[in-house]
């Protein structure tokens, strides 16, 4: 699952807002979104705050398509409004920028020398810019990442991924080296998870480091053969070090067999190593440990339910002298996304998706009653000093991230924006509104979707549809910006662009998400098409003759089942799409979560993973089609593509491939991504638009 704002608003006035942007965009004569254009927009996040509050520090990304490169690099802005301006400039790039607690310096991470390394540079905070040379802080051969300063100052925390029996970075070194230089290639495996997502294993894990501010040699505080923290695809760090510096609290799974479980739990050590001490008891995963300020607490993440991914994400208190663990969110039927503390340790502030966007939440620690704090706001809030600002990226179907900041006080104005860094291109562009809707979905649910109109929109005129589907299939489509699967970018070639969150998205409550668990080709389908059934009866302007179907990874597998299912969609495109359950099965690495999706495995329960397999109703498949894989997906084998495209083919169904060998499950490389959407874009053109 993978995640949205432009002003912090309600949806509805958020709509209002865009729409009289949108009237003014065709007005004066804006053009429409290209692909060029959204390459030319910096990717900006993980905002910090200064500890003397003036500063917030940024990281942004720029792409270079003709090099097919995408470079960080830091910023800054003041935190009370002014011009943002860029501080660090290597050749090889910038980011994860961290204040150190006096101020007086901070940290980043660049490959600019011996790989991946954790530097150090003076900051002047009355100029607003790093003074004197940076240093190299950490030169180990196993590269580092991911530092956090002990709020004592006296230690750096950071990442390296290790040979697990190895003592020092010489045996790592040597080791590393001697793999490099061999002829044979070959790999033994001995246990599941030899590959992950992308890349196949190195037999390395991932541990935690402590070395001091000045430098010396860097201490392995969580040494053996587990992933300290595990793998995660970004979000809030999976660690943190106490108040007064003493002690980490970091995320592992050590059960004997990974690739089936999802218990992570949260554990504690001595900042200077020793015995690690569980403190989490859920039988899911816990995760993203965060000391409360004055030490009392450890705040973190939390599912019940073992073995699925999906489960409601709870905010648990673990009060550190009795040793007992607490619910803050016992009665609040939405996931805890990330979090901060209040400087005075009362209260926590948290992201939680609900309906198409992500509130900000606050939860006292005596009442442990969730309210909304602000209207929205996707990232993880970085709260100032003195409690009274919250700090977060924030972004639209419209705008991607920019830095803004809200008052936290009662009855506070609304967000102000504080980085501009794309208006210049933004300006430029004729943006649509995401405009709402609601019908009735499978078993007479309430489901909601989103319509998305191209620019110029002419209300008496007919206009194609491209129907999309999102992932997950635990995910949602809302008030988002992606550069994967962007909607404005789709519909600025003259389409309505259609978005349904059916069962199993989030943001609806558990009971909607858990719909879909056993029922892929379920409820969900029928949540999809009765909602475009009611776009089709209420809009005139939709043209139900000419609509393609696309979608990617659960959405390539609704699209495979679509294919066996209905023939009035004119054209589809199934990317990374499960097309045969059983070998998918056999061929994914994280097999908790087939085994919870299909309840079972092939051969406990084959009835469920023939019943919702999509290459048992090959025979009725007509549609053209176009399929899209990479090579570098574990998550969903390359195999799939290959079976849909190879059946497709036999069928004489008009179809086609494209297929990456240098990608995973998503389309990352500028160029690659240009390719996408021009190839997408083609053969939806090809088949449905006039």
């Amino acid at each position: 699952m993978f995640r949205i704002l432009a002003l912090l608003f309600s949806l509805a006035s958020l709509s209002v807002a865009q729409n009289a942007l949108h009237t003014s965009s065709v007005s004066g004569q804006k053009r429409p979104f290209t692909f060029e254009d959204m390459m030319a927009l910096k990717r900006i996040g993980d905002p910090q705050v200064s500890p003397d509050g003036r500063w917030v520090m940024f990281s942004a990304i720029e792409v270079n398509l003709a090099e097919n490169t995408r470079k960080p690099h830091l910023w800054l802005v003041p935190a009370a409004g002014g011009d943002a301006k860029q501080i660090t400039n290597g050749e090889a790039g910038e980011n994860r920028g961290r204040f150190s607690p006096d101020g007086r310096s901070f940290s980043y991470t660049s490959s600019a020398v011996g790989g991946s390394q954790i530097w150090v540079v003076g900051f002047d905070s009355a100029a607003g810019a790093p003074s004197g040379q940076a240093r190299q802080l950490t030169s180990i051969s196993t590269e580092a990442d991911g530092a956090i300063w002990a709020p004592d100052g006296k230690h750096i925390l950071f990442l390296s991924e290790v040979h697990p029996d190895c003592k020092d970075d010489a045996c790592n070194k040597a080791r590393d080296e001697e793999l490099a230089k061999s002829k044979v290639k070959a790999k033994q495996f001995t246990r599941l998870f030899y590959r992950h997502w992308s890349s196949y294993t190195r037999f390395k894990r991932s541990h935690l480091f402590v070395v001091a501010p000045e430098g010396g040699t860097p201490l392995d505080i969580t040494p053996g053969d587990h992933d300290v923290p595990p793998f995660n695809l970004g979000g809030q760090d999976l660690y943190a070090i106490s108040p007064d510096g003493q002690e980490v609290a970091f995320t592992s799974n050590i059960e004997e067999v990974e690739a089936t479980s999802t218990n992570n739990d949260v554990f504690v050590v001595p900042i200077t190593g020793g015995t690690p001490k569980k403190i989490s008891t859920s039988l899911g995963s816990d995760s993203t440990p965060l000391y409360s300020p004055d030490g009392r607490y450890i705040a973190y993440r939390s599912q019940a339910r073992a073995g699925y991914e999906s489960d409601r994400f709870r905010l648990l208190l673990f009060d550190r002298k009795s040793g007992t663990s607490t619910d803050l969110t016992k009665n609040f039927d939405r996931w805890v996304e990330a979090f901060a503390w209040t400087p005075d340790s009362s209260a926590i502030y948290f992201a939680g998706e609900d309906h198409g966007g992500s509130p900000l939440w606050r939860v006292k620690v005596t009442t442990r009653e969730p309210e909304k704090a602000i209207a929205g706001t996707n990232d993880e809030p970085i709260l100032s000093p003195d409690g009274k600002t919250v700090f977060f990226s924030h972004q639209s179907v419209a705008a991607p991230n920019e830095i803004y900041k809200a008052s936290l006080a009662q009855g506070a104005a609304e967000a102000q924006q504080l980085s501009h860094l794309n208006d210049a291109v933004l300006s430029q562009i004729a943006m649509s509104p995401l405009e709402s809707f609601e019908f009735i979905g499978a078993e007479k649910t309430k489901v909601q979707g989103f319509l998305l109109k191209p620019p110029g929109f002419n209300p008496g005129q007919k206009y194609p549809v491209k129907f999309l589907i999102h992932g997950g299939p635990q995910g949602q489509w809302g008030e988002e910006w992606s550069y994967r699967w962007n909607a404005e970018l789709m519909a600025a070639s003259g389409y309505v662009v259609v978005l349904i969150n059916p069962r199993g998205s989030t943001g609806y409550g558990q009971k909607f998400i858990d719909g879909i668990n056993g029922d892929w080709g379920g409820k969900p389908i029928v949540d999809l098409l009765n909602g475009l059934d009611y776009l089709e009866k209420t809009y005139p302007f939709i043209d139900k003759e000419r609509e393609c179907a696309l979608g990617a990874s659960y959405g390539g597998y609704a699209i495979n089942w679509l294919l066996g299912h209905t023939t009035r969609f004119k054209c589809m495109v199934s990317h990374d799409g499960m097309f045969n359950a059983v070998s998918a099965f056999g061929t994914t690495e994280e097999l908790w979560f087939n085994i919870w999706e299909f309840k079972g495995t092939p051969w406990t329960n084959p009835a469920t993973y023939k019943k919702w397999s999509p290459n048992q109703f090959v025979t009725k498949f007509k549609t053209p089609t176009l399929v899209v894989h990479g090579q570098l997906d574990y998550r969903l084998d390359v195999s799939e593509g290959f079976q849909l495209f190879t059946t497709l083919q036999l069928l004489k169904i008009p179809s086609k491939m494209l297929y990456f060998p240098d990608e995973g499950h998503w389309v990352l490389k500028p160029q690659n991504s240009q390719l996408w959407y021009k190839t997408v874009g083609e053969w939806v053109d090809q088949w449905i638009k006039k």
